[in-house]
């Protein structure tokens, strides 16, 4: 029986190492070079954890540990030197700097007897442990006999700009959310997480010089269903939906990051989406009018712009980013300042006044007086601001930063005016996007597939780099309810931004990054993440022929799926009509189009059912 075990274990072993060369090429960013070797690390319990006396270099060693635990069940010993004939798990910064790692940047070794990391400061052992990880196997039959291929890999980023935006102005989320959001971006190389804290609908963050943005500005009234078609609050309805955080909460979430090398960039959203701001203190506002909180409802929210004619509105933001500026260490705060209603303004005797005296001859250059204002106070405090593409109408302020989102253009124009820019145009970045067919999902919004954001290039052609920063994904929250929607809108398109922010720029293959894709999922299942599915569903498109008669086509991501529909209303199983890459003529007398994909035999994709009248519409 003994004899049987110990075979059995060694047959294990190697099957184990054999599989362990697949996970080399598993891994996403792709590193810049790597070099398969021979043989594989064993992670056994008796590994060790080598971090030498350096505090930050702990703190991560202890992470590592964490995160390792987490995979494989069992805790590794962390010590500062290593013992003889104990493998062992090596990190070490260099005492020579080299200058093709940067500050980001690692070197990572791995052979039968030992794991080393060396990088020219904390943040690339960080990032080459994240490597590490990501190369052991989602789950092994012996948990103990997890292993790590031998391989030399040498990575550093592309930007140091590779961010995340999550609103939770449209529906609050925990901070152990925020907290949760933060450990999945980081185990693909993410460093920024733009935290787009208020807007029309809710406050989010603690002010003690004005607690009312909290005390009414952080609760609605309760609505479910499509943003936007809400019924409006009703009189005497309690407003019990929101949150917020205290500045405790955002500083200890601020360190959680820090510790895991991601920077907060906060966001004040004005002089547009102020409705939670105008609420709590409707003296900011052109009118002075009192509103309910905004809660999606369909028609006008009510004045949602702050009064550019009135220096009390300045003195408030003034008090309002001394305290954001104290609470986050980093060099940027979002200022907002997009799609701002300025029929408030044209009608505001004040902001018309304030035209006149300095000399402005439209409501866009007095929105770029405005800007420029908080551009001031923000820069008092020690920060740079950063804001929409919007800030460019009217004129740029001096020392701001642009996020181009409307496409790239704003960010060209930023950049050739010698401003730094972080891309994120909506046809690639937009998350909150529909990433599946919209027969499918049905959730509002535009649709931006994974194949179309991988094919985002951070750098337009004719924009000198060394303004661009590097990039971002946005999650905004209207048709996000829930925590797992939002991780579910998030990924896997975060991988492709992953990728593209981090890796050099090269000719890239989407059916070999898909691949890559698919060895994730099982990593976010026992991780407990949701992820969207929709790489494998049918993507459904109606063109015209020649003839003027219209016929569907079908599109789909993975290489190696089949589309099978029906016209007559059944399910389509594996021996319904296969798609042929080719258009369909539409059948006399049908009403529908119904939809599956099938992968060796069995569906795999979600059911995508049409009506035919829609799709001659």
């Amino acid at each position: 029986m003994k004899k049987n075990a110990s075979l059995l274990v060694l047959l294990i072993a190697l099957c184990l190492s054999f599989g362990a060369e697949a996970q080399i090429d598993q891994l996403i960013p792709k590193p810049v070079k790597v070099v398969p070797g021979t043989g594989s690390f064993s992670l056994s319990p008796q590994v060790q954890i080598v971090a030498p006396a350096n505090k930050e270099l702990a703190e991560t060693a202890s992470l590592f540990a964490d995160q390792l635990f987490a995979v494989t069940g069992k805790r590794l010993k962390i010590v500062r030197q290593a013992q003889k004939g104990v493998r062992s798990i090596q990190f070490g910064l260099n005492k020579a700097t080299d200058p093709l790692l940067g500050t980001e940047g690692y070197s990572l070794t791995v052979k039968p007897n030992l794991i080393s990391v060396s990088a020219n400061k904390p943040a690339g052992i960080f990032y080459g442990i994240q490597s590490i990880v990501q190369m052991l196997p989602a789950k092994s039959a012996i948990r103990q006999l997890m292993v790590v291929p031998a391989v030399q890999i040498t990575d550093y980023p592309r930007f140091g700009w590779r961010g995340l935006m999550l609103d939770v102005s449209r529906h609050f989320f925990s901070k152990e959310f925020v907290k949760k959001y933060i450990d999945q971006m980081v185990k693909y190389k993410y460093n920024v997480f733009h935290w787009h804290l208020t807007d029309d609908p809710g406050w989010r963050i603690e002010i003690k010089k004005y607690p009312r943005l909290t005390e009414v500005g952080a609760w609605r009234v309760a609505r479910t269903g499509p943003w936007g078609s809400y019924p409006p609050p009703q009189p005497g309805e309690a407003a019990t939906d929101g949150g917020f955080y205290t500045q405790q909460d955002i500083r200890e979430i601020v360190k959680y990051a820090d510790d895991r090398f991601v920077t907060i960039v906060p966001e004040i959203d004005v002089p547009g989406h102020s409705m939670a701001l105008n609420v709590a203190y409707p003296e900011l506002s052109c009118s002075g009018t009192q509103y309910s909180m905004y809660p999606g409802s369909n028609g006008g929210m009510g004045e949602n712009v702050i009064c550019a004619g009135s220096d009390r509105s300045f003195e408030v933001l003034d008090d309002i980013f001394a305290e954001l500026a104290e609470l986050f260490p980093g060099k940027f705060i979002h200022a907002g300042g997009d799609e701002v209603d300025k029929t408030f303004w044209k009608k505001c005797a004040k902001c018309q006044k304030r035209m006149k005296d300095n000399g402005l001859k439209d409501e866009h250059e007095l929105q770029s007086y405005f800007m420029k204002r908080v551009e001031k106070i923000l820069s008092s405090k020690g920060k740079k601001m950063i804001g929409w593409d919007e800030i460019l109408e009217g004129g740029l302020a001096p020392g701001a930063a642009v996020m181009s989102w409307r496409g790239p253009e704003g960010g060209i124009a930023a950049a050739k005016l010698g401003h730094e820019v972080v891309m994120s145009p909506l046809q690639f970045c937009y998350l909150d996007y529909q990433q599946s067919d919209m027969s499918i999902e049905r959730t509002g919004g535009g649709y931006v597939k994974l194949s179309d954001t991988y094919k985002f290039e951070p750098v337009p052609e004719g924009v000198d780099p060394k303004f661009v920063l590097g990039g971002q994904g946005n999650v905004w929250t209207e048709f996000i309810h829930t925590p797992g929607r939002a991780e579910y809108m998030t990924w896997p398109r975060a991988f492709a931004l992953a990728e593209i922010l981090w890796s050099p720029k090269a000719p890239r293959d989407f059916t070999s990054f898909v691949k890559r894709v698919e060895a994730q999922f099982p990593k976010f299942d026992l991780a407990a993440v949701n992820y969207s599915g929709g790489i494998y569903d049918p993507h459904l498109k109606s063109v015209k022929n020649q003839d003027g008669n219209v016929q569907l086509l079908f599109e789909k991501e993975m290489p190696d799926i089949q589309v099978r529909y029906t016209f007559d209303s059944t399910y389509p199983d594996f021996y319904s009509n296969r798609y042929l890459d080719k258009s369909i003529d539409i059948p006399n007398g049908a009403s529908e189009i119904k939809a599956v994909t099938y992968r060796k035999g069995k569906a795999i994709g979600r059911l995508l059912s049409a009506r035919i009248s829609d799709l001659k519409k």
